[in-house]
């Protein structure tokens, strides 16, 4: 090997280095905005991987003015509104999101950012009720939003990011809250991801457990709720026992996504020689008793959870 190609190979390590520091440092937290941007972790995977190469091209240009972390999510985001353009045209949502959508995805509190300080993973915002709200915003106004409510980007900031003037930032932000109101909680402080208490924790294991209608009654609210989409939902009591009760052969496992307890569902279909990933459900527990399950289906909602395709008997 000549000196010039052994240069150039130490030159690329060095390059290949850097950038793993730098997903190192601030992927976790990227991930989490970009999240946010598109509700559901595979879009979110893809963001990333687009903002990082997107940094890494533009790395020559990074002039130190604001933070990388800053710098990073400005790429992000204009990526995002980039992906965004060619669905300008479409219709606004209607109804509730998490009943028919299949845009949104759950985020595993795993992926979750540790505080650097205490290493506990942060309160972050992630309640699925704020998530779906912000599906119903247009690019910008979403990406206004995210940045300045869930972030606390400055206007002048979101400006300078978005490329456009403070007073359209602040129209923009005007709008996304008149919608986000009408469609999640409405103190910032019910967004954060609380924590799961151990009745949350009994209470997942003895609904992974209930084998019979007597004992998934016995957790469940008289109007408890299966959203399931792009299914209808199922609504009340007895109408979730009877779809519960159904003679499936399952596998879950408990786990916990957007600050709630989860299960992660694998089904064996009849002469299938395996268990097949299949769903992630979401509880909300309320005063000891589950009101809603939000049930995202297929696969790759399994895979955000680090979890395989298929599972041998």
């Amino acid at each position: 090997m000549t000196t010039n190609e052994l240069r150039e190979n130490r030159m690329s390590d060095a390059a290949d280095e850097r950038a793993a520091r730098l997903q190192a440092a601030f992927g976790r937290d990227l991930h989490l905005h970009c999240y946010h941007l598109v509700g559901n972790v595979p879009d979110a995977d893809d963001l990333v991987q687009e903002t990082f190469l997107r940094a890494w091209r533009a790395r020559d240009r990074f002039e130190g003015r604001a933070s990388v972390r800053t710098w990073l999510y400005r790429i992000a985001t204009n990526a995002f509104l980039d992906s965004r353009k060619a669905a300008a045209r479409r219709t606004a949502p209607a109804g509730d999101l998490l009943e028919w959508s299949t845009e949104i995805g759950p985020y595993p509190d795993a992926l979750l950012a540790d505080d650097p300080q205490t290493g506990v993973a942060a309160r972050e915002t992630v309640e699925l009720a704020l998530i779906a709200a912000l599906m119903y915003l247009p690019g910008r106004q979403r990406a206004a939003f995210v940045l300045r409510d869930v972030h606390g980007w400055t206007p002048q900031e979101i400006a300078t990011a978005l490329g456009t003037p403070v007073s359209t930032v602040n129209s923009l932000l005007q709008r996304a809250r008149h919608t986000v109101r009408h469609h999640a909680p409405a103190d910032p402080c019910d967004w954060r991801r609380p924590p799961l208490t151990r009745e949350d924790e009994e209470i997942l294991r003895r609904y992974a457990d209930a084998a019979d209608p007597p004992s998934l009654r016995a957790l469940l609210a008289d109007d408890v709720r299966i959203t399931m989409p792009p299914e209808p939902p199922v609504v009340g009591i007895d109408a979730v026992v009877r779809f519960l009760s159904r003679p499936l052969d399952w596998r879950t496992f408990p786990s916990s996504a957007n600050g709630r307890p989860a299960l992660v569902c694998y089904l064996r279909e009849p002469g299938s020689p395996r268990y097949e990933a299949l769903v992630v459900d979401v509880l909300r527990v309320e005063r000891g008793r589950i009101v809603e399950s939000n049930a995202f289906v297929g696969a790759h909602h399994v895979a955000a959870f680090g979890m395989t395709a298929t599972l041998e008997p």
